[in-house]
């Protein structure tokens, strides 16, 4: 199995975080889904495999103040911090491999755009529903944005897994009720559309 770790910091090290097709100004679809989640400015919003994403950024001007975001990269998460300035500091940054990762916190909403769908091997997945299952409140908010049916079937060069509502449920198991589910249309900075899926579910 190729070295995950090595992948992406690989990335991370060569590229600009606008020079990757996920790349989005405004992550609108995830701050709508948390906010309909019912998060509010105390609640712990995890950001999953968050990288160098602006999602971070954009929770702190809304005005949410708990938050913590984990990826694989040290280097995405380095270009996140240095892009935040002082803010950073009240983030909490974990540079782990989810699957591997064991929690020290409990969380009201779990956000993952972009990661579970690069999980082809049946353990590795496993082992994230682990996680999610040790990590989310009971009545937390789990979000999950991966790869439509429709969309790429590779990124980054790694195969991906691409799912709807009812296979992505079912790849959680039982324990989370599907609250919404949208499909998204991405663009990439190169103009590329890319099909996402989109899932907000309920910890029972």
């Amino acid at each position: 199995m190729p070295d995950r770790t090595a992948h992406w910091q690989t990335v991370y090290t060569t590229k600009t975080e606008t020079e990757v097709s996920w790349h989005q100004d405004e992550p609108a679809t995830s701050l709508r889904l948390i906010r309909e989640a019912g998060a509010g400015p105390s609640s712990r919003i995890i950001d999953v495999g968050g990288g160098a994403s602006r999602l971070v950024d954009a929770l702190l001007t809304a005005g949410y103040g708990a938050l913590t975001v984990l990826d694989i990269s040290e280097a995405a998460l380095a270009a996140a911090r240095a892009r935040l300035g002082a803010p950073a500091a009240t983030v909490d940054w974990i540079a782990a491999d989810v699957t591997r990762w064991r929690p020290q916190a409990s969380y009201d909403v779990w956000h993952d755009r972009a990661a579970l769908h690069f999980l082809t091997d049946a353990v590795d997945r496993e082992a994230y529903v682990a996680r999610l299952r040790s990590a989310v409140v009971p009545g937390g908010a789990v979000i999950i944005g991966t790869f439509a049916l429709d969309g790429p079937e590779k990124c980054s060069g790694l195969p991906v897994v691409r799912y709807d509502a009812q296979s992505l449920a079912g790849t959680l198991g039982t324990g989370f009720v599907l609250q919404d589910n949208c499909t998204e249309a991405h663009r990439t900075p190169w103009g590329s559309v890319q099909k996402f899926q989109f899932c907000r579910f309920q910890a029972c």
